[in-house]
Order: structure tokens, then sequence, then C-alpha cells
């Protein structure tokens, strides 16, 4: 009995100890988590960084009054003022915070602001209402500046204003202006780039048109069926071209589109056109611009066979490359004046190559100038297109 209590003693003493050893380290690992935080200066700058990250993605869509209440939640805790509020040239867009029946005042006190660019501070005699209890006496008004114009003003509405909450306001409606701003330019870019698709599609080719429906024709009396198929391949091929709907969409949908019009050129030039499709699965869900491979195609078959003799070979490759995936369109046609071809791609009025300057620059826009066409050409060598895109970038998506 004395022996088993010795061992009871002496096991309780080594789960006593194992216990104190546990909450020792435990302690230690809380004390160097709080050391890792860093200096206080060190997380109020995390703090500012996390709170405007949360703000931006509302302001995305520039100064939209569901944007504008949304991002004010987060830009408040920045300034520590009982309220905030962001009004445009016309109403107040959003108040957050107490007092928000000085809402409707918010265009009146930022008129000036709005009208000259530069930061006011109201006192009590311009701003506090009847309230004895509300907290709002004062305001610093900022302006919010977009390509040059105020747009906005961004107000702090509290007991009392300063020269520290002067700066501060005028910081935030700074970092809202550039916000703003990169709205702007993404609307542009749409814009830009709606209006390039426009002119991609005004230079869908008069000649293929009337080859297709000439090969249609010649069908009609000798293989009905066949004729059939073509005429709803070319219905699809051409709904496909003039869809209305975002700049982008699948790389699947692209290729879709790439093998009806292949199956109407196949038609006019049967066995003298020989064609290669290589898909990697992986990328055939990749976002593309849209009307991106086409044109090249097109390019492929109008210059690079059309004036050869004998059997013509295109082949298309969408392969894996990790991150990225890589688009190649190959002839072995007749080629081309690389000169001719750099003409093409900046642009030159009456290349005639079909989309392919159109086609270069709305890769650069949509991803960086590190991403236009790569063309490897020279007469009688054929020609070969690469372009590789990110398999994800921002912004860019699929229409549904």
């Amino acid at each position: 009995m004395r022996a088993d209590s010795g061992l009871l003693t002496v096991t309780v003493t080594v789960l006593v100890t194992l216990a104190v050893v546990a909450l020792l380290l435990a302690l230690a690992l809380v004390l160097r988590r709080r050391r890792d935080l860093g200096s206080p200066v060190d997380r109020a700058t995390y703090d500012t960084l996390h709170t405007t990250s949360l703000a931006a993605p509302h302001l995305r869509d520039g100064l939209t009054p569901g944007g504008a209440a949304r991002a004010t939640r987060h830009l408040r805790s920045l300034l520590g003022t009982p309220a905030i509020a962001l009004c445009d040239t016309t109403s107040t867009l959003a108040w957050d915070g107490e007092g928000a029946h000085h809402s409707g005042d918010v265009p009146r006190h930022a008129r000036d602001v709005l009208a000259t660019g530069r930061t006011v501070v109201l006192d009590v005699d311009e701003v506090a209402c009847d309230d004895l209890e509300c907290p709002i006496r004062t305001a610093v008004l900022a302006p919010v500046i977009s390509d040059d114009r105020v747009v906005a003003a961004l107000g702090a509405y509290g007991p009392a204003a300063s020269a520290g909450l002067a700066r501060a306001t005028e910081e935030v409606a700074r970092w809202a202006s550039t916000q703003v701003e990169l709205a702007d330019l993404g609307r542009q870019r749409t814009r830009t780039m709606e209006a390039e698709l426009r002119a991609l599609r005004a230079q869908i080719s008069p000649h293929f048109v009337y080859n297709s429906l000439a090969a249609i024709a010649s069908f009609v009396r000798t293989d009905p069926d066949r004729a059939r198929e073509l005429l709803l391949e070319f219905a699809d091929f051409t709904r496909y071209a003039f869809r209305r709907g975002g700049a982008f969409t699948t790389l699947a949908e692209e290729l879709g589109n790439i093998e009806r019009y292949l199956a109407l050129e196949q038609a006019r030039f049967g066995d003298r056109l020989q064609i290669t499709l290589l898909v990697a699965p992986e990328v055939l869900q990749v976002a593309v611009p849209y009307l991106a491979i086409q044109p090249l195609v097109e390019n492929a078959v109008r210059h690079g066979l059309e004036g050869k003799e004998g059997t013509g070979h295109v082949s298309i490759t969408a392969s894996d490359h990790g991150a990225e995936a890589e688009i190649v369109i190959e002839d072995d046609g007749v080629g081309s004046d690389p000169e001719l071809v750099r003409e093409a791609l900046a642009g030159a009025h009456g290349s005639d190559s079909v989309g392919l300057g159109n086609v270069d620059a709305r890769l650069r826009q949509v991803y960086g100038d590190d991403r236009g066409l790569v063309v490897e050409t020279a007469p009688g060598a054929g020609t070969r297109v690469t372009f590789r895109v990110p398999k994800y970038a921002p912004g860019v998506h699929p229409s549904p």
C-alpha cells in the first residue's frame, strides 16, 4: 500500500510538473505573438492599411450611393469622428455615424469646397442644430478630385475641429480621389474596348460572308443536309460575332466559334485546308478577350493559304503553362513581310490584316504591354502568332 502511495505521489508530481511546463510554454507563445505584432506604430500602420483595403472595393464603381455608404463605414474609423459624409455636386451620397438629421445639410456645407477645391472648416454657428445633446457641432470638408475636377466632398463631423483633423480629412479625401480616378479609368477602358470591338465587327470580311453563302448555295442541290448544317454554322458564327455582352469570354467559347468559322472555310477550300486543333483541358475555362483568336485564324486562312498552291495547314494550340495559358496560331502559307506586320500591329491605316492591331492593342490594354502578340513570319515561310494570358487576372471575367 505504501509503495502504491509513493507511486501515486510521484505520478501526481510528474503531472503537476508537466502542467506547469505546458502553462509556461503557452504563456511564452502568447508573449511571442504579442511581440510579433510589432510596436504601436506598426500596429497603427497595419490598422490603417487594413481599413483602406476594406473600403477600396466599394469605390471600384465610382461614387455610387451604395458604394459610398459602404465605404464611409470604414473611412470613419480612420478619422475617429462621430460622423462622416460624402456628397457629390448635387446630393448627399452617404452619412455614417451619429446625427443623421444633418445629412441633408451636407451639400450646403460643401458648396465652397465643390466650387473652389479647397478644404473648409465650419464652426458651431454653421453646423450645430437645436439638439444640445447632438455631438455634431463642427465640420471639416475636403475635396475629392478626379481628372482635375472636383467631383465630391468628404466631410468629417464632430464636436470640435482641429488642424490635425483637417489634415487627416484631406489625406482621406486624397485617397478617395485616387479610388475614384481608378474607377473612371476602368470605365474609360471599358468604353475603349467596346469601341474596338465594334470596329473589329465592322472588319468581318464581306469576302468571307459572300464566299460562305456561295459555298452553302453550292450544296443546296447536291447535298441538302450539308447545306443545312453549314447554314446553321453560319447563323451561329454571326450570332456570336455580333452578340451583345461583356468584353470577355471563355477560351472554350472562343474556340467553339473558331470551329464554326473553319467549318465554313473548309466547305469552300475542301481538302486544300487542313486543320489541327490541340487544346489542354485545363485552359478551357480561362477568360480571354472576346474575338481575340478568331481574327488571327482568319488571317492565317485568308493571307496565309488563299495565295498558296496545293494543301495548306493551320494549327491552333492552347496549352497550359502553370499560371498562364499560351495560344498559338500557325500556318504554312505564303508568309508576310515583317515590316508590314509591324505596321499592322501599330494600327496603320490601310493594313490588310484583319484585326491584328486591334487584338494586339486589346491584349496589351487588359494584361499589360508585355502581353501583346508575338508574330514570326517571312515571305514563303508561313506565319506563327503567339500570345499568353494569365489564368486569373483582376477584372477579367467571362460574361455570364
